[in-house]
């Protein structure tokens, strides 16, 4: 991976852009962390649907709440979700990937089968399969998600374990006696970060769009506590006669999913 500086970074479209769109996105965050105009779960009868208006900047909902708030919120709990989903899926995946590349064997071609198995399914029917396991939540839908991410996470690493694993540098540590897995975690993995992280990127785009997914089908966030994913679910019938209710937590998913594409491009190419 090339060495990054802040002048290159600056020349890079993609980068910029990344960085620029995401900052936007985690300094609502971060603010809604502190303060929101109002309650996110705070219902009111008299105020049901309204307009974009100064006193509701984005309306409000068919429960009478400010869309504006649950949308600050939405955003945290959506974005929380990806991270545990990438943080598991990332996690075992490069585990896995790692030992059985590096290994080979009957270890691997065990592990490679049972990967292409999990392939044929699409990672949000094999969410879905997992959540029918564990019950509906966003814990569950965390660990549905990262379970059904690692076998992508799994066969990139492992392609990377396999290229770097006849190298000079590795014959030379293994002639110096360097451990199995030694070799894996402080020779091969920093090595491959580039891939990672692009491929992590990568993975937070396709967890929140695999978060809003699920959480539209109500298999996430349960009410009142809010995602995004859930606010398109509740707001899908008043597409119509409030379209601020549906475009602005949409606009905030594809915000997030540019942003990571983004982001994933330009570390890409820095390889």
């Amino acid at each position: 991976m090339k060495k990054i500086s802040l002048k290159k970074i600056l020349k890079d479209p993609y980068l910029v852009s990344g960085i620029l769109i995401m900052g936007l996105v985690l300094l609502m965050i971060i603010v809604g962390i502190f303060w929101t105009p109002y309650d996110p779960t705070k219902m009111s009868a008299s105020e049901k649907l309204q307009g974009i208006s100064l006193r509701h900047i984005m309306g409000t909902d068919n429960m009478g709440r400010d869309v504006f708030s649950r949308v600050m919120y939405g955003s945290r709990v959506t974005l929380l979700i990806a991270m545990g989903t990438i943080i598991i899926g990332a996690g075992l995946g490069t585990i896995i990937g790692a030992i059985t590349g590096y290994f080979g064997g009957m270890l691997d071609e065990v592990a490679m089968r049972v990967i292409d198995a999990l392939f044929a399914f699409p990672s949000i029917l094999l969410a879905l399969v997992i959540v029918s396991v564990f019950g509906v939540g966003w814990m569950q839908l965390v660990v549905s998600l990262g379970i059904a991410f690692v076998p992508s996470f799994a066969r990139i690493v492992r392609g990377e374990v396999l290229r770097c694993k006849d190298m000079d540098y590795i014959q030379n540590a293994r002639l110096q006696g360097v451990g199995s897995l030694r070799m894996i975690f402080v020779h091969i993995l920093p090595n491959i970060k580039g891939v990672l992280a692009s491929s992590i990127l990568i993975g937070f785009n396709n967890a929140v769009l695999a978060e809003a997914g699920l959480s539209y089908l109500g298999v996430g966030s349960q009410p009142p506590y809010a995602s995004l994913g859930r606010m398109l679910s509740d707001a899908q019938q008043y597409m119509f006669t409030r379209p601020s209710y549906v475009m602005c937590p949409g606009i905030v998913i594809v915000l997030m999913v540019l942003g990571f594409a983004f982001l994933g491009e330009g570390i890409k190419r820095w390889e």
